[in-house]
């Protein structure tokens, strides 16, 4: 009797250190969370600030006006920018001034090309006016940062307001863009201006074939400006 009932206490202590005598096993601690994804850096921008020269004035799409063909130019070898064509019709660089904050607030401005003063010129403005406003246009530009790389288009003013006038008129694009380290289109309308048959009826605005040679003069100084792509981009 005593036999059988110690057999029975031998047997029943294993079960009872296996049921919960031993202390527990900590869980396995989880895996930490996989890295958020970085979120893609804003697309460089290139931004046209100017005239209906810029805006494309009497073309029948705007996907005809300089800035989308350098667009085009600009997609072909890679580069990744986006153009934004901030012309307005009729705008003098007065105009251009009081709405720089709107076109420099657009997004990532990479590069800003000014091209305004064809409507001081045809006003018969002081070119010292003009000056002053696209230096006050620049160094807003400036402010940011980063600071956009900068372009400037030179005019040319008509010639029956004299030759003192167009003479200060022209200089004034070259000073301003050795002041401000600007690169510099020495004339926007190249190889255009006076071709009748690269200009609307107005012998003003390019005809779509001119806006094409102009997207060329353009391209040239810009080109530089403009970061080449990374291998594997």
């Amino acid at each position: 009797m005593i036999a059988r009932s110690y057999l029975r206490f031998t047997l029943a202590v294993p079960l009872l250190a296996g049921c919960g005598g031993a202390p527990e096993s900590p869980a396995p601690t989880p895996p930490p969370p996989p890295p958020a994804a970085a979120e893609p850096a804003p697309v460089p921008l290139v931004v046209f600030a100017g005239t209906s020269l810029t805006a494309g004035y009497g073309l029948s799409s705007p996907e005809l006006a300089y800035p989308a063909l350098i667009q085009r130019k600009i997609d072909s070898l890679g580069l990744r920018y986006r153009v934004i064509n901030a012309g307005v019709s009729g705008e003098t660089s007065a105009g251009l001034l009081r709405r720089i904050g709107w076109v420099l607030d657009q997004g990532n401005v990479a590069v800003l090309m000014v091209e305004t003063g064809a409507n001081d010129g045809l006003r018969g403005q002081d070119p010292d006016s003009t000056s002053a406003n696209i230096q006050a246009i620049f160094d807003r530009a400036k402010a940011l940062v980063p600071p956009p790389r900068l372009l400037l288009t030179g005019m040319e003013a008509m010639p029956n307001l004299g030759r003192d006038y167009t003479t200060r008129f022209r200089a004034i694009y070259p000073e301003l863009a050795r002041r401000n380290d600007a690169a510099l289109v020495p004339f926007l309308l190249e190889g255009v201006a006076g071709v009748d048959s690269l200009n609307q009826a107005d012998g003003i605005h390019p005809t779509p074939r001119g806006q094409e040679i102009v997207a060329e003069t353009v391209w040239r100084a810009l080109r530089g400006l403009l970061s080449s792509p990374s291998p594997g981009s």
